[in-house]
């Protein structure tokens, strides 16, 4: 009996059974290992998800900060614009003005404002320890502007209450168009321009300035950004005689620098009464310098013949003879003053007038009263502007001046003396 072949089967079969038991021990280890590499990463997806979460609400309050801090601000709604029926844009403006002097010596009418050319001579009933005030100066005004033909046309409507005999009625200040370089209506001046004067309260201005507007036709060449030319026809209205022809004006205006500018200014006006005629003329030159910032000198001055209707405080610029001719009054005069800004709040200014005219015997004689008649006049002012907010302005001003006559009063005296204290309270809107 062979024993060996037994032998051998069961060995064969022992060595399958432990290798069979040995594949399924390696399968379950693997299938352990994976399904803790599965467990793991579904922990880490977890992980993800919860930082992902996380991010969001993370995100969500950075955008709520940022949109606190960045929120825009409150959508304003544009002021309308204001048309008239013909379709014209405007804008509304003005102040309400009150004006108040004590007037220790001064003129007879009854307004706080300048008439050094009148007042009483010494020694003659006079003006002196009065109060007086008024509302006369607030003004109310209109600009428009409009499209026509590709070209813009701009308006002005200005008034103000220092109209009639009392200075108390509705008057018209300033009314005229302007198309491309023309200007047609009533302004300033093309020769009397304030531009040159020193600041003052007095609404009527002092000896040496001019507070004229005329009905005018004018012209505006520019040469350069730095000069142009400007030519008129205006009627004065001169009172003293009869006119046939408008005042024919001119000024040239110039920049040398930014703080220095200049006018010359020509003036040519037939004068007539009855049938006796003559050419008043006249010339002018003023100039504005910025000394520095915030301090500014104004100058302007005139010469004139035979005229009375464009500067201010003059002597009749024509008068007749006994055999009906016609004599003029000649005079110069100058203004000159220097404004000082503080801040932005106070400013104030320093001011002097002077004007003289010429003693013709003919002009003397032919006069019906020489104390009416000036030989010379000069006034000097100071005045302090505080405005405490943008729309408020209050001003208190210190003048005095002399005006000496041609012939004397009964008592001998040619002076006159204007001696006030000014205030002024301004609401401008």
């Amino acid at each position: 009996m062979n024993t060996t072949q037994p032998t051998m089967k069961r060995t064969f079969m022992m060595s399958m059974i432990a290798l069979s038991v040995g594949g399924v021990s390696v399968t379950a280890q693997a299938q352990t290992q994976q399904q803790k590499e599965i467990e793991q990463l579904r922990q880490e997806v977890q992980a993800l998800r919860n930082l992902v979460e996380q991010q969001k609400v993370q995100t969500a309050q950075t955008a709520t900060a940022i949109a606190a801090v960045q929120r825009p601000a409150p959508v304003v709604t544009a002021t309308p614009v204001l048309k008239t029926a013909k379709g014209a844009e405007f804008n509304l403006y003005g102040n309400v003005r009150a004006d108040a002097s004590y007037q220790a010596e001064g003129g007879g009418v009854d307004m706080p404002y300048n008439q050094i050319n009148s007042v009483p001579l010494e020694g003659t009933a006079g003006n002196s320890d009065r109060l007086r005030s008024t509302l006369s100066a607030t003004r109310l005004g209109l600009d428009f502007k409009t499209q026509a033909a590709e070209q813009e046309v701009k308006g002005k409507i200005e008034v103000d209450f220092l109209g009639g005999a009392n200075l108390d009625n509705l008057r018209i200040r300033h009314a005229y168009v302007n198309y491309g370089n023309w200007l047609m209506g009533q302004t300033w001046s093309n020769f009397a321009v304030p531009d040159y004067m020193p600041e003052t309260i007095d609404a009527l201005a002092f000896v040496g300035g001019a507070v004229k507007r005329t009905p005018q036709v004018r012209y505006t060449t520019k040469f350069s950004p730095q000069t142009n030319l400007v030519v008129a026809a205006e009627d004065p209205k001169d009172k003293l005689t009869t006119q046939r022809l408008p005042a024919l004006t001119a000024r040239l205006n110039h920049q040398f620098a930014d703080n220095f500018n200049i006018s010359a200014r020509a003036m040519g006006h037939e004068k007539r009464i009855n049938n006796d005629e003559e050419m008043a003329w006249g010339v002018g030159m003023g100039a504005k310098y910025d000394v520095v910032p915030g301090t500014t000198l104004k100058a302007d001055y005139y010469h004139v013949k035979g005229d009375s209707s464009f500067v201010s405080f003059t002597n009749s610029g024509v008068v007749t003879q006994a055999d009906g001719s016609l004599v003029q009054s000649e005079f110069d005069s100058i203004t000159v003053g220097l404004t000082q800004q503080f801040n932005e709040k106070l400013r104030g200014t320093l001011g002097y007038g002077y004007m003289t005219f010429d003693e013709d015997q003919n002009y003397i004689d032919a006069l019906a009263d020489k104390t009416k008649a000036n030989k010379e006049l000069w006034q000097a002012w100071a005045n302090i502007f505080y405005s405490p907010t943008k729309p408020l302005s209050f001003g208190l001003e210190y003048v005095y001046g002399e005006r000496e006559a041609f012939g004397a009063a009964p008592n001998g005296s040619k002076t006159g003396e204007d001696n006030r204290l000014n205030a002024v309270a301004i609401y401008n809107f």
